[in-house]
């Protein structure tokens, strides 16, 4: 009887037991948890410690409340000018009301991916291929509102909506580089020949300015060399003037007579010669009285021997 007691009480601990785990659930943070009650939904549990109760209570399914990234495979997208591109797309979205993301669709990532290819297609279908390769952020905006309001019932925000790559067909593709290098040898001799030009048109601009500073140079030297010719002229002049004051001083001041006046007159006559302007020589009116003033003192020297004239 004893070991029967035994077994009863660990059945019992055992039920009591399982019933305590079947009770206390402890959920992660940023997750909830779908709770039904006899088939039906009956509450969502918060992070943390929640109890329920067993046996009648379970746990559908735990939502990840977390912003979630999901990136679709390549999608053909027909444009308006009939080329098939191939499209990624990524999309961030958050699970923002688990319970209509339990109950009011089956699988919301398949019905997100879904619509993001039906939308993709009406989007892009009425672009051409130039547009759809130059409005990326066009076809982000366009997808994120259609997908953002129709998956709102479903509990979800879709944060934003990026493509991922857009590959045109191989044809296009190779159309599209041999123009591009055909645009970028364009551009490359268009620079070249803007560079020679601005080379030439500086060196033309160097060239004219080192004419202008050289001419402008030799003006300045020449009016400082004639500057100098001036001043030294002037100051011959001037040298000159003072010494022919200076001998007519004295002059005047030795009282000479005609005779000496005479005298000197002739020294200076073969100074007078050796200038190389010199060419024609104009003999004064007064050179005969010169020549009877010497004359009578030469021969005074002789009377003056004799004490009479001859």
């Amino acid at each position: 009887m004893g070991t029967e007691q035994l077994i009863v009480a660990l059945v019992v601990v055992a039920v009591v037991g399982f019933a305590l785990a079947r009770t206390i659930r402890i959920i992660p943070q940023a997750t909830a948890a779908i709770i039904e009650r006899l088939g039906r939904y009956h509450r969502t549990l918060t992070p943390g410690l929640n109890l329920v109760v067993p046996f009648i209570d379970r746990i559908k399914e735990m939502i990840d409340l977390r912003e979630q990234v999901v990136s679709f495979p390549p999608q053909p997208v027909i444009t308006s000018d009939n080329l098939v591109v191939s499209i990624d797309t990524v999309i961030y979205f958050q699970v923002t009301n688990p319970k209509a993301a339990t109950y009011e669709i089956a699988n919301f990532l398949v019905g997100v991916e879904q619509l993001t290819v039906t939308t993709l297609r009406n989007v892009v279908g009425g672009m051409d291929l130039e547009r759809t390769l130059t409005s990326r952020e066009e076809i982000n905006t366009e997808l994120r509102g259609v997908l953002d309001e129709a998956t709102g019932k479903w509990g979800i925000r879709v944060n934003r909506v990026e493509l991922k790559a857009i590959d045109p067909p191989a044809s296009i593709q190779d159309s599209m580089e041999k123009q591009m290098r055909a645009d970028r040898d364009k551009r490359a001799a268009v620079l070249t020949a803007e560079g020679e030009k601005q080379a030439a048109i500086l060196t033309a601009e160097g060239e004219k300015t080192a004419a202008v500073l050289r001419a402008r140079g030799e003006a300045e030297a020449a009016v400082l060399r004639a500057q100098a010719e001036a001043e030294a002229a002037a100051m011959r002049a001037k040298g000159q003037a003072d010494a022919i004051g200076m001998v007519f001083k004295a002059i005047h001041e030795g009282n000479p007579d005609q005779r000496l006046l005479a005298y000197q007159y002739l020294q200076m006559l073969p100074e007078l010669a050796k200038g190389d302007a010199n060419k024609l020589w104009i003999v004064p009116s007064e050179m005969g009285r010169v020549l009877e003033n010497l004359g009578g003192l030469f021969g005074g020297d002789k009377d003056g021997g004799n004490g009479k004239e001859i």
